[in-house]
């Protein structure tokens, strides 16, 4: 323990001792000269300590807001429009619509079929519902259906929804039997 304190005493004597260090100054032919050795005609110089300032506690910066992001204006299904025909046994078809400003990346489209949430999320306002979507969501097959759309954000919060679009399902017929 003692030689700690020895070696912190003889450290901070020498470093007072260079901040006490004499100077000296001497002239030439460019000017005065200063110097830590004396030398012919030089005179010591007395060196005031250092001013040293302390620059004042800055307090960080709080992170920028996240920007709201522009919201959509307009949500429109442009297939099936409304009172369209659609053939198909499945209940696989493609549904298209029209959003103003385009859909943001980490935004998605929900299907809403006969009041019924379908359990795929879509990255597009072009998309293709699948049989099981239809089976999951459609209420009965051949007939009248009604179909909306939203754009959602990651938690699934609804930014807009499309006006329901009412639509007639048909099955083909073979042999007079309807599948």
């Amino acid at each position: 323990m003692t030689h700690r304190w020895i070696l912190a005493a003889t450290l901070a004597a020498c470093t007072m001792a260079s901040l006490a260090q004499t100077v000296y100054e001497s002239k030439d032919k460019a000017g005065p000269v200063f110097s830590d050795k004396p030398s012919a005609g030089a005179v010591p110089v007395e060196v005031q300590p250092p001013n040293v300032v302390s620059p004042p506690a800055v307090k960080p910066a709080p992170p920028p807001a996240p920007s709201a992001a522009p919201a959509y204006r307009r949500l429109v299904i442009t297939r099936p429009a409304e009172q369209d025909m659609i053939h198909s046994n499945t209940g696989e078809f493609g549904i298209s619509a029209n959003l103003s400003p385009p859909l943001r990346p980490s935004d998605r489209v929900r299907v809403l079929l006969d009041g019924h949430l379908v359990p795929t999320v879509f990255r597009s306002t072009n998309l293709r519902l699948s049989m099981a979507d239809w089976q999951s969501a459609a209420l009965g097959s051949n007939g009248e259906h009604t179909l909306q759309l939203a754009v959602v954000d990651a938690d699934g919060k609804p930014w807009i929804e499309s006006a329901p679009v009412r639509f007639y399902l048909r099955g083909a017929a073979v042999g007079g039997t309807r599948r």
